[in-house]
């Protein structure tokens, strides 16, 4: 006798047909924190997450700006650029890793869809097109900003709340190469002359 035919995909014995398409429960939520074992309390676990996943968004976005602009660059400067911002968003994506897993640290879930990225950020969407040089390094320097206040007033909330983790990445992460980014960019929108004084 034959066995009759599934109508799912049937699993071989040997193990090599793979599970496909599965879906699955929810196991936690977006904006919980599950127990750990981190001497802090679930309160402030959950405050520090929900500040490190909106600096997380705002990164995220900004990381995407440098590599678009990183592609779009033009003109006279454009060697220049084009090497510094490739290197600003490979520092920002290392930024990215700390804060996603400082919030996964703390028991909680870091915010990973893009489409999620976007109904957090408060980064604004540039065009879709090309913007002429200065209106770029313009935007790049407004999301640094964001990032700054967010990150300041973060720090000395967390610090007050006693998660010293937390506070040590938004400080000597987090501002400081932002920091330096935004000057490192500013200096670029100085109009001086290159050769007469």
């Amino acid at each position: 006798m034959s066995k009759p035919k599934s109508s799912s995909v049937e699993h071989r014995s040997d193990g090599s047909q793979p599970w496909l398409h599965q879906k699955g429960r929810v196991i936690q939520e977006f904006g919980t924190v599950k127990q750990f074992p981190v001497a802090l309390s679930m309160d402030t676990r959950l405050y520090s997450c929900q500040r490190l996943n909106k600096v997380l968004a705002d990164t995220r976005i900004l990381h995407d700006l440098y590599k678009k602009y990183h592609w779009l660059m033009r003109g006279a400067t454009f060697y220049q650029l084009h090497l510094l911002l490739d290197k600003h968003a490979g520092e920002q994506l290392e930024l990215i890793d700390t804060v996603a897993e400082r919030v996964q640290t703390l028991g909680g879930v870091a915010i990973g869809d893009p489409r999620h990225v976007a109904e957090i950020t408060t980064v604004p969407r540039p065009p879709d097109g090309v913007e002429e040089v200065p209106a770029m390094l313009s935007r790049l320097l407004e999301a640094h900003e964001l990032i700054l206040t967010e990150c300041h007033d973060a720090a000395a909330r967390t610090q007050e709340m006693g998660d010293d983790g937390t506070n040590d990445i938004l400080v000597s992460d987090v501002v400081r190469t932002n920091e330096l980014q935004a000057w490192f960019v500013a200096e670029h929108l100085v109009d001086t002359p290159l050769v007469h004084a």
